[in-house]
């Protein structure tokens, strides 16, 4: 087996499509074992085959990020099939299609901080318990850049648990540094998935005006982000914990 992450094993979240699949591919491609925790349990095991398929090794685990139990399950298989957690990425997350603060819901509110804040400390929190256990891992969180700048987009709300997640990333980093354990965050700008088509096809913006969001005038593809996340996740990245590194086409620059 060869590559950057070959024989780690690695659990992703959210990975049954968009970005979190295409991590799952790119990681397998690296030579990772990549267990997949996913809610949606039709598009994981797809995610999961297709790897097989390609020669690589996977397995699916549903989970609802939400869920105390069924995160340190998920982590529990993973160790069970491949008897450590070397790294983890906690991308399960939702959106919404945007909607000024005054007019954001209650259940909006909860649904968001539910899934990308608690989801992505439930994860940390038995990732880096088996981290412990074993010596060390490394750890790479869904951010946004949302969570790194202000953007007149309605998103004040979904901004909040992204900011959430940088400062937690940041903090988590050096609480652990001395463990063995790295943690860091990727914060893309806008990327060309499912959720940004619902986003366009809901009114949020034309695919013309989001790519005009990035000073490139270019949309970023699932792929873009995911050689990130491995190369956070190999020892390439060794020296590098406490950071979410921005994945925008110079969107947060300005």
């Amino acid at each position: 087996m060869s590559g950057k992450l070959a024989g780690k094993a690695v659990l992703i979240t959210g990975a049954s499509q968009g970005i979190g699949a295409a991590t799952a591919r790119v990681f397998a491609g690296y030579g990772a074992r990549v267990a997949i925790a996913d809610v949606n349990e039709e598009g994981g095991r797809e995610t999961a085959a297709q790897i097989e398929k390609d020669g690589g090794e996977a397995l699916f685990v549903r989970a609802d990020v939400t869920v105390g139990a069924d995160v340190e399950a998920a982590v529990a298989a993973t160790v069970a099939a491949y008897g450590r957690l070397d790294a983890a990425v906690n991308n399960a997350g939702v959106e919404e299609q945007g909607s000024a603060l005054h007019e954001v819901t209650e259940d909006a509110w909860d649904k968001l901080v539910a899934v990308n804040l608690k989801g992505v400390w439930l994860s940390m929190k038995y990732e880096i318990r088996q981290m412990l256990a074993q010596g060390g891992g490394t750890i790479a969180n869904m951010a946004s850049v949302a969570g790194l700048v202000g953007l007149p987009l309605g998103i004040s709300d979904y901004s909040a648990t992204k900011g959430g997640v940088v400062a937690m990333t940041r903090t988590a980093a050096i609480e652990y540094v001395r463990q063995n354990i790295r943690v860091n965050a990727v914060c893309p700008g806008v990327v060309r998935t499912a959720l940004l088509d619902a986003a366009i096809e809901g009114g949020m913006f034309t695919e013309a005006e989001a790519a005009a969001l990035h000073p490139s005038g270019v949309l970023m593809d699932p792929e873009d982000v995911a050689e990130t996340f491995a190369f956070l996740c190999s020892d390439e990245s060794k020296h590098i914990t406490g950071q979410s590194i921005a994945i925008d086409a110079g969107m947060s620059a300005g």
